[in-house]
């Protein structure tokens, strides 16, 4: 290991620092890429080898993740230097997180920097605590850098998510196959089942029966625009029909009412042919 030396140490952050930067960003090119090229595999149709690339991207979006909370860490030991630089077998609090987050994490960089200042820290705070880190013994290590270096196969529901995203990003098509057993029809919005059961018997030959929804949605309707129905004796078949236009007839100046008012005599009549045909009605 290194012996430690204060101005080396100082100098070995800030290129750290310079050199996370310009790794995430190549990194952040290289998946700009990538997204491209998946979705060229989607709008062919591979969706397998987009899956196993997707894979890869989510990986180094973490990765990146990584390299972001490493730069934050060498940010903060450069500000409180003077912490780190004492003389003491383990590190101040305040910049002990920095310290078990580089030396844990450094190994499973690409970044010689970040290499070299690792061996100065475990050089100054010795062996016994090193290994503490490297073990993460007592959960020394910060939660969040050891969660990005856990290297596990992405959930299959994370790589539709990132397939979905980057379909609608390059205006494809595509969304992510549903789970078997899943009744579509049940969850499509009020059409849902009523409408796939509609189509089939349209396809079936037979008539299609008519829907709730639609009688509650005009009576919501007539309701909204302030139309009552009135309640009148039940009528014979031949005598429905006559009847129904005359209420049609008697309701349509409340509903859309004419530039000019209704003349009186006019009124008068319609009121009176209503009178007979109820008066017919009381004799039968």
């Amino acid at each position: 290991m290194v012996p430690w030396n204060a101005a080396k140490a100082k100098v070995q952050l800030r290129l750290g620092v310079q050199r996370l930067r310009t790794l995430q960003e190549k990194k952040n090119a290289q998946a700009k890429a990538s997204r491209r090229d998946i979705a060229m595999l989607l709008e062919k149709g591979r969706i397998e080898t987009a899956r196993i690339k997707t894979e890869n991207i989510i990986n180094e979006d973490v990765y990146v993740e990584l390299l972001e909370l490493l730069e934050l860490y060498c940010e903060l030991l450069i500000a409180r230097f003077g912490l780190l630089d004492q003389n003491t077998r383990e590190p101040d609090p305040g910049v002990s997180e920095g310290v078990c987050a580089i030396i844990y994490a450094a190994p499973r960089t690409e970044l010689k920097e970040l290499h070299i200042l690792r061996d100065l820290l475990m050089h100054k705070y010795g062996r016994e605590f090193s290994l503490a880190v490297m073990e993460n013994r007592d959960g020394c290590v910060s939660e969040r850098v050891a969660r990005k270096l856990n290297v596990a196969t992405p959930p299959s529901a994370l790589v539709d998510a990132y397939l979905s995203e980057i379909a609608k990003g390059y205006g494809i098509a595509w969304s992510p196959p549903k789970p078997e057993g899943t009744d579509d029809g049940q969850d499509d919005g009020p059409e849902g089942g009523v409408k796939e059961a509609a189509d089939k018997k349209a396809a079936q030959g037979e008539p299609a029966s008519p829907r709730p929804l639609d009688a509650v949605a005009i009576s919501a309707e007539a309701r909204s625009a302030g139309v009552r129905t009135p309640k009148l004796p039940e009528l014979p078949a031949e005598e429905e029909a006559p009847l129904a236009r005359s209420e049609k007839t008697a309701a349509t100046p409340k509903l859309a009412p004419s530039a000019d008012p209704p003349k009186k005599d006019e009124e008068e009549d319609e009121f009176d042919v209503l009178a007979k045909r109820f008066e017919a009605l009381k004799k039968r």
